[in-house]
């Protein structure tokens, strides 16, 4: 079995423990509760396009922390990271898009996603990504309230994880 270590980056209410809670308990609690430092949560994935198991160590980390995550020896051996914006609040994805410089900048080669949450509060034709220079193919969009699109966010980059320790 493969050990992965992926960090939950995002401001402050984007929902990263909300997603980290969906995927792995497969729930949701509506109360919002703030993550002071890191929370750590593992799980067991099977990668569809694979048959060597992968567990997920998940570092859900603190939204205060913002850029100065790098300077911290939480991000030491990531694997991999997931960026999160919250789809109701457009400044969000300014810092998702710094968070997603930041971790290539210092982790070159690893695979990290960018997630735009709380899909199931906006229209997500009407998200204006110009300003910030993403795509909406370079996005994947989730709810942690409803589970879309939770499973598939954490698979792809377990199957990314696998496939970068292959090459």
């Amino acid at each position: 079995m493969i050990s992965a270590k992926i960090m939950i980056l995002g401001a402050v209410g984007v929902g990263k423990s909300s997603l980290v809670k969906r995927f792995v308990r497969d729930s949701f609690d509506g109360e919002y509760k703030t993550t002071i430092g890191v929370d750590i949560q593992t799980c067991d994935v099977t990668p569809a396009d694979g048959d060597e198991n992968v567990r997920l160590m998940l570092w859900d980390t603190d939204g205060d922390f913002g850029q100065r995550i790098f300077d911290t020896a939480y991000v030491k051996g990531a694997s991999g990271a997931i960026a999160v914006a919250d789809a109701s609040r457009p400044q969000t994805i300014e810092k998702l898009k710094a968070l997603l410089t930041g971790f290539e900048a210092n982790f070159p080669g690893r695979p990290v996603r960018a997630v735009i949450n709380k899909s199931d509060l906006v229209d997500i034709s009407s998200i204006d990504l110009k300003p910030v220079g993403l795509l909406v193919s370079e996005l994947l969009f989730t709810s942690a309230k409803t589970g879309e699109g939770v499973r598939e966010l954490f698979n792809t980059l377990a199957m990314d994880v696998v496939r970068r320790r292959a090459v």
